[in-house]
């Protein structure tokens, strides 16, 4: 009998190896150095947020006494020793490749990270200068003593901690200060002319530690500092929200925010390796953590921060990623050279559109038909959901517009998205205060649907507009994440949305509908239904084969139903960017189970599941990955894309990137990756699709 183990991947230890794989991606030689540079902060900046969220959740559970088992079978505790072990073998490996091989790649290129001790005199001079005047002022030494007790450390940043003596007799004290890094950049560029070059090609950086620890004498003048190292925390940041207990959520939010801000228990300490024994444990008694969560740091603290060093203006040396043309059916749209004008309304009662981003603009696709709706005379009522949405949304503007133009706008903002609550507060007031109608959700569950809906009077009766996507409404992520979406007028897809606003804005049980796949009520039954018929039809000597496209594979239930699926003949191909819990390839559990992940310059977001049904396909997208939180716990929609020609289109998406050979990683039976290291890459998916 096969154990839990055998049969189930750890989800945190899933996710590292995604992680691995970014990282990976980032050592490549075949990607340009900012770019490298670039994978390599995303790698930290994803560290950051594992451990915010998913180890501070394990570590809570170890606390509390909670031995329940992850659905491989280890306990909170088992995870966490893993985890530490996993993660430190990878952050090891980080430095060392930041500390070699990328800073000798940076300055082979041009940029280049100077060292204080490095500098002649006149370098130093003015980077003493540009101390006194811009990072001086910003700095507050805070010394613990019996007076003052040791101060707050707030969440990732990044601290000075110093023993100072004063005066021969005195007893050496402990002092803290906080590095400013969101008022200066973490790395100061040094004019060229000080460093002498001509080389408009060459870009000169002192790190602001760097040269606050060797001005540090300024800070403690008439003191002698013994010795000073840096450290940075991380903090739990997961809310703690009882919904059901809130009169008003927004402001239950906002609250829970606030302690968010003042910062959970440390979850991880990150310190200097060579940090001198005495800062060390008065840290660790000041911060109460466990020795196992401090990691001793062979490079910069903090490397997300490098993702600074991206933003030179040298374009020689990152890929460009702002591509994308206007989709073709939507090309001459509103062109006043355009004998045959259209609206995108008449374009859309003609035929459907399936967009696919960022190869497909946002701006002159979704934009533009909420824009249209907005303007329109003859639109009645916008409706749309919103999770994450970009700082300055053409969208938002687009719905105060149609709110100010006497339209019925409703909008339900996603207050508890992870990390953006904060900017979505600061829109619903906004919102609400342009006259709209905001509403937050139904309690208990997260809202994750990428849906819209306009209602068009015409010819005296209602026409319903929707866009149903995979993505969020967000001008910027949108140019650099892969997202679906389907433009259409389709009446019964727009009934059922009609049907899931109303249940959105608390006006309706609704919880059977005609086409859409809606999460909790009808979604994880209707792709249980998909899986078994595709068994039956194996069974019967039909043609059965499953493809499908997401974010993350957890939900246990599917997988097993997977598992059958592929000991009953079917052929299973699944590209998943991230989490994978299921095993593939195994003799007699998963032989016809085939993963892979796309790992490129565009982050894979799609969700796509398309089934053979004997020839008969059957094809969907949405917002949901197959995980227990999108079918169960949280608001989703998938719809159903039936017009022939746009399932057509998909399978041949869903075909590149399975013959890609270039970014992508073959999942092993084991759960371990490999990526396929080919002389000559014909199969290179992002790259095809851009030239599509």
């Amino acid at each position: 009998m096969k154990s839990q183990a055998d049969v189930f991947i750890n989800r945190e230890l899933s996710w590292i190896e995604f992680n691995k794989r970014v990282l990976l991606t980032g050592m490549e030689k075949e990607y340009k150095i900012l770019d490298k540079v670039k994978f390599c902060s995303i790698f930290s900046n994803n560290l950051d947020e594992f451990f915010m969220v998913r180890v501070a959740s394990l570590k809570a559970q170890v606390e509390a006494g909670i031995t329940k088992k992850s659905i491989d079978g280890l306990t909170p505790k088992e995870q966490l020793e893993k985890i530490n072990k996993e993660v430190k073998k990878l952050t090891t490996l980080q430095e060392s490749y930041v500390n070699n091989e990328l800073n000798d790649e940076l300055q082979e290129k041009g940029v280049i990270l100077k060292k204080y001790n490095d500098l002649s005199e006149n370098q130093r001079n003015w980077c003493n200068n540009f101390f006194t005047s811009s990072i001086f002022p910003l700095l507050t030494p805070l010394v613990v003593d019996p007076a003052h007790p040791f101060p707050f450390i707030s969440n990732l940043s990044l601290n000075l901690a110093a023993l100072i003596k004063d005066g021969e007799d005195s007893k050496n004290q402990f002092v803290r200060v906080k590095i400013p890094t969101k008022n200066i950049n973490r790395f100061i560029q040094i004019p060229n002319e000080i460093i002498q070059s001509s080389d408009e090609n060459s870009h000169f950086f002192i790190s602001v530690e760097d040269l606050i620890g060797n001005n540090i004498d300024s800070l403690f003048n008439g003191m002698e500092c013994i010795n000073y190292s840096f450290f940075r925390v991380t903090r739990d940041a997961d809310l703690e929200l009882k919904e059901l207990e809130a009169d008003d959520l927004l402001l239950a939010i906002e609250q829970s925010l606030q302690k968010r801000r003042l910062g959970g228990d440390v979850v991880r300490l990150e310190v200097e390796s060579d940090m001198p024994e005495n800062i060390l444990k008065l840290l660790i008694e000041s911060i109460s953590i466990q020795k196992e969560y401090i990691y001793f740091c062979k490079s910069f603290l903090g490397l997300d921060d490098l993702n600074q060093l991206t933003k030179i203006n040298r374009n020689d040396l990152k890929e460009n990623l702002l591509i994308g043309k206007t989709h073709p059916q939507l090309k001459d749209l509103n062109s006043p050279l355009n004998k045959n004008y259209n609206s995108i309304f008449k374009i859309l009662r003609k035929k459907n559109i399936l967009l696919h981003h960022p190869y497909d603009l946002f701006r002159t696709s979704v934009e533009e038909f909420i824009n249209k709706a907005a303007d329109d005379p003859l639109v009645m009522a916008i409706k749309i959901t919103l999770y994450r949405v970009s700082k300055d949304s053409p969208i938002i503007a687009a719905l105060m517009r149609a709110a100010e133009n006497g339209k019925e706008v409703m909008t339900l903002v996603e207050l508890k998205a992870r990390f953006d609550e904060d900017n979505n507060i600061q829109w619903a007031k906004q919102l609400e205060q342009a006259g709209i109608h905001v509403v937050y959700g139904i309690i208990g569950f997260k809202t994750h649907t990428k849906i819209a809906l306009v209602v068009r009077k015409e010819k005296g009766r209602l026409r319903n507009y929707f866009h149903i996507g995979t993505g969020n409404y967000n001008s910027n992520t949108s140019r650099f994440y892969t997202d679906l979406g389907l433009l259409s007028t389709d009446p019964e897809i727009s009934s059922d949305l009609l049907e899931l606003f109303n249940y959105l804005s608390g006006f309706s049980k609704q919880k059977s509908y005609h086409k859409l796949l809606v999460s909790p009520s009808s979604m994880r039954e209707k792709f249980i239904f998909l899986i078994k018929r595709e068994i039956k039809n194996a069974v019967e000597g039909k043609k059965a084969e499953i493809i499908a496209k997401m974010n993350s594979l957890v939900d246990p239930e599917i997988i097993k139903l997977l598992y059958l699926a592929s000991d009953s003949g079917v052929k299973i191909s699944l590209i998943i960017r991230g989490i994978c819990c299921l095993y593939p390839q195994r003799k007699n559990l998963s032989e016809n189970i085939k993963v892979i992940s796309i790992i490129g310059h565009f982050l894979e977001h799609s969700r796509i599941f398309w089934f053979c049904n004997n020839g008969d396909n059957e094809v969907l997208i949405g917002s949901a990955d197959w995980m227990r939180r999108n079918l169960d716990r949280r608001i989703e929609a998938v719809t159903p894309i039936e017009d022939i020609e746009l399932k057509s289109k998909i399978y041949s998406l869903l075909q590149t990137y399975i013959k890609d050979d270039y970014f992508s990683w073959i999942m092993k039976e084991d759960g371990s990756y490999s990526k396929l290291k080919l002389d000559s890459s014909d199969n290179r998916s992002q790259i095809e699709l851009i030239k599509t």
